[in-house]
């Protein structure tokens, strides 16, 4: 909508809260009269404009590096004044994170971050709700989405009954998978949780390493521990797993077994041959819900053996109830430079793929 100044300050007094603290307003340049767009945002009063700008301004400062247009602060109005299309998304983040204040959600600088480039790869999609969306609360803190395709992934394991998330290192693949499954577990939507892991590289050495099995394959499992304890009381998990409740097991255990009321993790699935994969995916019983995780670009397996997960997209392409979630270097969670690395290795293997194909179309 776009009114006057003097409308825009009347309107601004009874303020509701939503959609609604936005305004668009117009007003002429002294001089030459061209008309030069701006945003006026007004918080309501009981919103802590700390809470929503940062210490010393910190989460503005991130806001104003992001875009071109000049932002202003005064009270509880935030003024907004730039090229149209750039004042309109700065409007919506802000509203957007007010809408997060409201909720009670500790804004951070790369929660705003993250708001941002949501906006800018997909208008239509709200970062209040992504960002608000909780899985399990657990010891203090409650694990959530931070991007749009981990929210994506999330939704998916809700609607589907076999889910691949499929992303670079640092994604959030099995972190959100293990949340969905303690969050079933705890909804009594499922009995128990059953974690699995190959243990690639044990193969046949795994009998001159000393101690028993379990000791032996213990540390291709830790990582699955880990996360369990992060979100299990860890007093409570010697004794969900005594009970059956909770597995952490070797995928070759998995072997001639039906998987009912359970709900199934396969990690680092890259590492399965594709023999493997159809024994994991056929123990899938009754009630049960399967989510298998992997990066393709880091397969372990020895030269020359496929991996399982490269090719399951194709051979069961078009099966109801089956899902592929595919993320990227922008879903990555970890330390920045985690990105960074991601991306360069990208751009790396395009290189290397560019320079094996030039050969080939010069031989035509």
């Amino acid at each position: 909508m776009v009114v006057s100044t003097e409308e825009s300050e009347k309107a601004g007094a009874n303020r509701p809260y939503g959609r609604q603290m936005v305004e668009s307003t117009r007003s002429a340049r002294k001089g030459n009269g061209a008309a030069r767009p701006h945003v006026k945002i007004v918080v309501p009063d009981d919103h802590s404009m700390v809470g929503l700008l940062g210490s010393r301004d910190e989460l503005l400062h991130v806001v104003e590096r992001a875009f071109t247009g000049d932002i202003h602060v005064r009270g509880n109005e935030i003024t907004v004044s730039g090229p149209e299309d750039e004042i309109k998304l700065v409007a919506k983040l802000f509203n957007e994170l007010i809408e997060m204040v409201r909720n009670g959600n500790e804004l951070t600088p790369d929660a705003v971050e993250r708001s941002i480039a949501m906006l800018r790869a997909s208008g239509d999609e709200s970062p209040a709700e992504v960002l608000n969306l909780g899985i399990i609360s657990s010891r203090g803190r409650t694990i959530r989405p931070k991007t749009l395709n981990q929210k994506r992934y999330v939704d998916a394991i809700d609607k589907y009954t076999v889910v691949f998330g499929i992303g670079p290192a640092g994604t959030g693949k099995t972190y959100l998978a293990m949340a969905k499954a303690v969050k079933a577990l705890q909804d009594k939507k499922v009995n128990r949780i059953i974690l699995t892991r190959p243990a690639v590289e044990a193969g046949e050495r795994l009998g001159f390493l000393p101690g028993t099995l379990y000791e032996k394959i213990d540390p291709y499992l830790r990582p699955l521990y880990d996360a369990l304890h992060d979100m299990v009381d860890p007093d409570s998990i010697p004794r969900l797993m005594a009970a059956g409740t909770i597995e952490v097991a070797p995928l070759a255990y998995m072997r001639g077994r039906t998987l009912n009321d359970s709900f199934i993790i396969l990690d680092e699935a890259q590492n399965t041959s594709p023999e493997q994969m159809k024994m994991f995916l056929t123990r899938l019983g009754f009630g049960a819900k399967i989510v298998v995780t992997g990066d393709v670009t880091q397969v372990d397996l020895p030269s020359g053996q496929l991996s399982g997960l490269r090719v399951i997209q194709g051979i069961l392409d078009g099966v109801d109830d089956i899902h592929f979630c595919h993320l990227d270097s922008k879903d990555v969670v970890r330390h920045k430079l985690v990105a960074d690395i991601v991306e360069a290795y990208e751009r790396h293997t395009a290189t290397q793929e560019s320079t094996a194909a030039a050969p080939r179309r010069r031989g035509r």
